[in-house]
């Protein structure tokens, strides 16, 4: 993982992404470098995220946490593999290089604007807002068998998964912990015009 310390800063106070209809960058992004891959074989690497647990919380603002408001269902919703759009490349390539996820946007929105459920651009995911969520990596052999560009699911097999608990976040619709919305004005360099 790319950026750790940065992810570890967030994760001790507790890391929320925005989600919006529009859909919303990730900050920090998920930023990986991958070793161990055969030089000559071609892979594909993608990124999908999951729910941490069942449950939908809310932020108590006078203890400045986060506690669980219920259960929820997320059967609902399959998680969205968004593919890299370098995929595929050879081993020796990705390894080479930072495999960064910076245009994949966070969504809440199911629906299209006429209504029917959206087949939303692949560069988002959609997620519930006030649930906790974990980026995860996958590094997925190339199979004849398969079109690994066209996939909505994992394969069975030749798939290598990466998780890292720095990167679990809570979902919202606006930051509620102030820290937060601090440390994201100061180390986003898209947020900019918020600064003094």
């Amino acid at each position: 993982l790319q950026g750790s310390e940065l992810w570890r800063r967030f994760h001790e106070i507790g890391t929320e992404m925005i989600i919006t209809k529009a859909g919303r960058r990730m900050f920090p992004s998920v930023r990986v470098k991958v070793r161990g891959l055969e030089p000559l074989k071609q892979y594909y690497i993608a990124i999908d995220v999951v729910p941490v647990d069942s449950k939908r919380y809310r932020y108590v603002y006078h203890s400045s946490q986060w506690m669980v408001a219920g259960n929820t269902d997320h059967s609902c919703i399959t998680p969205r593999l968004y593919i890299h759009p370098d995929s595929p490349c050879s081993g020796e390539t990705w390894m080479r290089q930072i495999i960064s996820f910076d245009r994949v946007k966070l969504t809440n929105n199911e629906m299209d604007d006429k209504g029917h459920v959206a087949c939303s651009p692949p560069a988002q995911i959609i997620l519930q807002s006030m649930h906790k969520y974990k980026p995860r990596v996958h590094v997925i052999a190339q199979d004849s068998r398969f079109d690994l560009a066209q996939i909505q699911s994992l394969p069975a097999e030749g798939v290598q998964t990466f998780s890292f608990q720095e990167t679990e976040f809570t979902t919202v619709t606006a930051y509620q912990n102030q820290q937060i919305t601090k440390l994201k004005i100061d180390r986003n360099p898209f947020a900019k015009g918020f600064r003094d």
